[in-house]
C-alpha cells in the first residue's frame, strides 16, 4: 500500500521528475499510515524564508517542487547564502537525531516551491521506532555534511575568479540537463554564494565569456559539457598546486 498511498496524498509526485520521486518513494517506504495521515502540503512563494535560525524546530520539510540554499546572516551581519540544494533531504531531522530544539540555519525558497511539512513529534517518533528510516535518514545526513566539509576546504584554496569558476562547475554537476546548464546570471545571488563583491562577479563572469568557458543569454549564463570539462580542469589544476 506505501507508495501508491503516498501518491494518493501527494500528487505532485506525479508532476515531477522520475528521480527525485524515486527519492521520495525510497525515503517513506517503510513510513506507517498513521505519519503519512499527518503529511501537509503548501506552495510557497519564491523569496520565502520557511525556517529561520534560532526559532523552535517544530516541523521537518521536505521540498517536493522548485529549489531553496541555505543562508546564514551571523557573519558580520553580512547576507551569505552557502549551499543549494537538489536532493530530497528532511530539512528539520538533524535538530531531532541530536536533540536540539531550534533551527540551526536559515531556507529560503529561490524559486515558488511545493512543499511537504510534517509535524516533529510524528516524525521523530517513526524515526524512534523504525531503524530503517534512523539509518537512512543519518546516512543522507552524513552525506550531506561530507559535502559540505569538502567544498568548503576547497573554497580555502580558491580566490576570485576561481572561485566563481568553482561555483559553476558545482552547479553544472547539480542541475544541468541533457549536458547543459542554463542558469540566471543574478551578480547579486552569485555574490551572496561566494562571499565575493559584485564587481568581482561581473570581472569573472566577462573573462568566463572571453575565453569561451561560458556562454551569455541576455541574463542568463550557459555552460554545455566541453565548457564545464574545462572549468573542471582549471579548478583541479589550481589546487593541485596549492596542496604540493
Amino acid at each position: 500500500m506505501g507508495n501508491r498511498y503516498l501518491l494518493e496524498i501527494l500528487p505532485f509526485l506525479n508532476e515531477i521528475e522520475k528521480d527525485r520521486r524515486k527519492q521520495f518513494e525510497n525515503y517513506f517506504k517503510t513510513a506507517p499510515v498513521w505519519l503519512m495521515d499527518t503529511f501537509v502540503v503548501e506552495e510557497l512563494e519564491k523569496g520565502t524564508a520557511f525556517v529561520r535560525e534560532g526559532e523552535p524546530a517544530d516541523m521537518v520539510y521536505f521540498i517536493g517542487k522548485g529549489l531553496i540554499k541555505a543562508a546564514d546572516y551571523r557573519i558580520y551581519g553580512i547576507h551569505y547564502d552557502f549551499t543549494l540544494f537538489s536532493k530530497v533531504y528532511a530539512f528539520g531531522a538533524m535538530e531531532i537525531i541530536i536533540d536540539l530544539d531550534k533551527y540551526q540555519t536559515t531556507l529560503e525558497t529561490v524559486t515558488k516551491c511545493t512543499v511537504l511539512k510534517i509535524p516533529r513529534a510524528g516524525f521523530k517518533k517513526w524515526l524512534e521506532s523504525d531503524i530503517t528510516a534512523l539509518k537512512q535518514e543519518s546516512h543522507l545526513m552524513g552525506e550531506y555534511l561530507l559535502e559540505q566539509a569538502r567544498e568548503s576546504r576547497i573554497l580555502l584554496f580558491l580566490q576570485g575568479a576561481n572561485r566563481v569558476a568553482f561555483l559553476l562547475m558545482n552547479r553544472y554537476r547539480k542541475y544541468a540537463q541533457d549536458g547543459v546548464l542554463k542558469m540566471k546570471g543574478d551578480r547579486q545571488e552569485l555574490s551572496d554564494f561566494t562571499g565575493l563583491c559584485v564587481k568581482t562577479i561581473s570581472r569573472s563572469i566577462k573573462k568566463f565569456k572571453d575565453s569561451s568557458l561560458i556562454t551569455t543569454q541576455g541574463n542568463y549564463i550557459i555552460i554545455n559539457y566541453d565548457q564545464y570539462l574545462q572549468l573542471e580542469k582549471m579548478i583541479s589544476e589550481i589546487l593541485a598546486e596549492d596542496l604540493s
